[in-house]
């Protein structure tokens, strides 16, 4: 009898209800999709993004303040390693200056003052505003050349900008090179830095009227132009940039 009862408890337990059978297929469907969807992890899964890094990143950038800036190169000499011989150090004028002359002086008092500055790195990062307001002003691009520009310079260029416009003139200017850029005259009053340089270089330029016709220059010819530029900046301000604040007709 008892053998009979167990035999009866197996053949019920072998029946399978139709809801239980049901049930056991939506589980089945539902975990695959969770699967497929989620997929597996295998160990090499990326962090999860913290919006709030992108937000510290972009905090911790440090960018230039609105405007066109020339950024003068600065003196990167290394630093000498430990037990490393030292050379002795050139005269901070040397292939810029005559030994003993005032010029000499003048550029020592300056290095003296900002030990950032060298007349190397200063006349490379001056070719280089040489060359943007020369391009600026032939565009009519005020806007540059207030950055680079004394305020009395500046009203100067963008009074002829003005005139060429009202008179519906254009210019095309091409900008060839610069053969010569020489440090002429340098000071130091106070704080007030100010350097003088003859440039000689090569341009392209043409200027025409509102109908069209050559006004002046010529647009196949490489014109040799001198300029005799003054450059200032204070030594004492965070600012590293030189600012034109005089041009003048070359002797």
């Amino acid at each position: 009898m008892a053998h009979l009862k167990r035999l009866s408890c197996l053949e019920h337990a072998m029946t399978f209800d139709p809801l239980n059978i049901l049930l056991l297929a939506v589980a089945l469907v539902v975990f695959w999709r969770l699967k497929s969807v989620l997929g597996t992890r295998t160990g090499t899964e990326k962090p999860p993004i913290d919006p709030f890094q992108a937000k510290r990143q972009d905090v911790d950038k440090t960018s230039d303040p609105p405007g066109t800036v020339i950024r003068f190169p600065q003196n990167a000499n290394p630093a000498p390693q430990q037990n490393e011989e030292r050379e002795p150090a050139e005269p901070v004028w040397k292939g810029f200056a005559e030994p003993d002359s005032e010029l000499a002086a003048a550029l020592e008092n300056l290095a003296s003052a900002d030990p950032a500055f060298t007349p190397r790195t200063f006349v490379e990062g001056a070719k280089m505003a040489y060359e943007m307001i020369i391009d600026s002003f032939a565009k009519g691009d005020k806007a540059a050349l207030k950055n680079l520009l004394s305020r009395d310079v500046f009203e100067g260029f963008a009074g002829a900008i003005d005139d060429r416009e009202a008179a519906g003139q254009r210019v095309e200017s091409r900008f060839v090179g610069i053969d010569k850029a020489k440090i002429e005259q340098a000071s130091l009053v106070g704080s007030r830095a100010s350097i003088t340089l003859r440039f000689v270089s090569e341009l392209i330029t043409a200027t025409y009227s509102k109908s069209g016709d050559l006004v002046e220059g010529d647009p196949m010819h490489i014109r040799e132009v001198t300029d005799v530029w003054t450059f200032e900046r204070d030594v004492t301000s965070r600012d590293p940039n030189w600012k034109l604040v005089a041009t003048q007709a070359p002797a």
